[in-house]
């Protein structure tokens, strides 16, 4: 058993992967560059094992940063690191995605979570626990793309992360499918609000099911890649 320590003033008794484990297999976004592991070393002839291994800065369990959808904003490796330890809060929309495939965040979503928990605070990530990452090892239910090749999958709303933006101050969101904007937008009209400013959008998460609503502060680890236009990510969830 873990013992509780403290991080920033906070104990915790549990800390919980929220990253998929990346093999050559998982979901993809179209034209995506595939997932390559090639052994460059091995114990038998070189005395160690080491791999060489190939993927897009969005595949994964990811961050996007700012340039990848404006071009005047930084890239991934100017994130201080005090921006990528933050707190949490987890909205479980689990029920309303397993009917509504499309669903997406509301503002009513996010004032009922505030009624049971108190409001949500500035500098937090607001994670969706759509229950997608079920779904992870099968491809096509993961994109659920229809015969005219639109995904599926749920996402925030854009009301609701304005709101969040601009009333809550948080900073940045999260979701276990491939997109914190709902499969069907591809105007990316979420990722667009929130990378206006260096804030953080993770996509891919997993294991949110063992989240509590608040509490939770995130460690996020990225590849510090030079002008990258995001990473793929460790994240690192400590529990209360």
């Amino acid at each position: 058993m873990i013992q509780p320590q403290s991080q920033n003033s906070i104990t915790y008794t549990r800390v919980i992967h929220l990253s998929h484990v990346i093999d050559i297999d998982i979901p993809q976004w179209p034209g995506d560059p595939p997932v390559e592991f090639e052994t460059v070393a091995e114990l038998n002839n070189d005395g160690y094992y080491l791999r060489r291994f190939s993927l897009g800065e969005h595949s994964a369990t990811h961050i996007n940063a700012p340039n990848s959808f404006h071009s005047y904003a930084v890239g991934i490796d100017q994130y201080p690191a005090q921006s990528l330890v933050v707190p949490a809060v987890v909205i479980d929309k689990r029920l309303a995605t397993a009917v509504n495939p499309d669903y997406a965040l509301t503002i009513a979503d996010v004032l009922a979570w505030e009624e049971e928990y108190g409001e949500i605070y500035p500098g937090c990530v607001v994670i969706l626990n759509t229950g997608w990452q079920k779904k992870w090892f099968d491809k096509s239910a993961f994109l659920n793309h229809d015969s005219q090749g639109i995904a599926h999958f749920p996402g925030f709303g854009s009301d609701a992360t304005q709101l969040l933006l601009d009333e809550r101050q948080i900073v940045g969101v999260g979701i276990d499918t491939h997109g914190v904007d709902p499969g069907q937008d591809n105007s990316f009209a979420i990722n667009h609000l929130v990378l206006e400013k260096p804030r953080i959008v993770l996509e891919n998460l997993t294991n949110l099911d063992q989240l509590p609503p608040k509490g939770t502060t995130l460690a996020i680890g990225i590849l510090r890649l030079r002008g990258g236009s995001g990473s793929p990510v460790g994240v690192l969830a400590f529990v209360p």
